[in-house]
């Protein structure tokens, strides 16, 4: 059993006649995950703090800003006497333990591998905050939406896909990751499934000859992701680049999503899959 389920478990036994203010009413996000999840439960007034990459919704822009996810100030953290902290995969144990050494709760809240477990974690979270039932109207809706999608690509053709979320080297989604998720649900293939941490290089991807390629690298607002797709273009042999199907998308929607824009991301990697789908959206 997941760490992050087992916690979920025993919170809910020993909670289950909380009242409101026996509930967090002071929490820092230690990444963008977190930071949405928060506010999508609607408790985004409660939110103190977040990291500088927490920039979804709008409203998060707003809050105090802590660090980085791996580097954030424990001690501004520790000033403002919150009674959660929401870490990450990427929080080092030592600072979990500085925290804790200083009496705030930590709730570690791992990557997800898949949209099941991003739907998990959700529902964690909002039986965490007392907004369980707001949790299961929102993952439900998700899931329609995800439903929905599914039943659009059931009869196309499968296409094979490279989604690039890293360069330097470059870096593939892979099977352990919800980000192949988007793929497969979308009805595409993924030509990194194999690879066991995504590390990849261009003469893999060549011999792959995928029929598409989806950017999604954090720096895309510095051209980062424009020179990957200049690259990809040079490359005349791929399938890819010859029908030109190499497309960028925005990196926060597509690495951190919550229930609610993992569905509306998947209805976007479908459409870029499957070029028929672009056409029944065009007016």
């Amino acid at each position: 059993m997941p760490k992050y389920l087992f916690l979920y478990l025993l919170f809910f036994c020993l909670n289950s006649t909380a009242s409101a203010s026996d509930y967090p009413q002071r929490i820092v996000s230690l990444g963008p995950i977190n930071t949405e999840n928060v506010f999508l439960l609607g408790a985004g007034d409660k939110l103190v703090a977040n990291t500088h990459y927490c920039v979804r919704p709008e409203a998060a822009k707003t809050k105090e800003k802590i660090g980085s996810v791996m580097q954030f100030s424990i001690e501004k953290i520790i000033g403002m006497h919150p009674d959660l902290v929401l870490a990450t995969g990427l929080t080092r144990p030592q600072q979990v333990k500085q925290l804790q050494a200083a009496g705030i709760k930590v709730i570690h809240v791992t990557q997800p591998r898949s949209f099941e477990e991003i739907c998990t974690q959700f529902l964690f979270l909002g039986e965490l905050l007392g907004l369980e039932e707001r949790a299961q109207k929102i993952i439900a809706e998700a899931k329609e939406q995800v439903a929905a999608v599914q039943k659009q690509v059931t009869d196309l053709p499968k296409r094979k896909v490279f989604l690039q979320v890293g360069t330097q080297p470059l870096f593939a989604s892979v099977s352990s990751s919800f980000t192949n998720d988007f793929i497969v649900l979308a009805g595409g293939l993924n030509i990194a499934a194999k690879l066991e941490r995504g590390t990849t290089n261009y003469e893999q991807v060549i011999t792959e000859n995928p029929d598409v390629i989806i950017i999604a690298i954090m720096g895309s607002e510095s051209g980062i992701a424009s020179a990957e797709q200049q690259k990809w273009l040079n490359i005349p042999v791929i399938n890819a680049t010859r029908h030109k199907q190499i497309f960028i998308i925005d990196p926060d929607i597509a690495c951190s999503p919550s229930p609610a824009t993992f569905a509306s991301t998947l209805a976007l990697v479908a459409s870029l899959i499957h070029p028929k789908l672009r056409a029944q959206a065009q007016p």
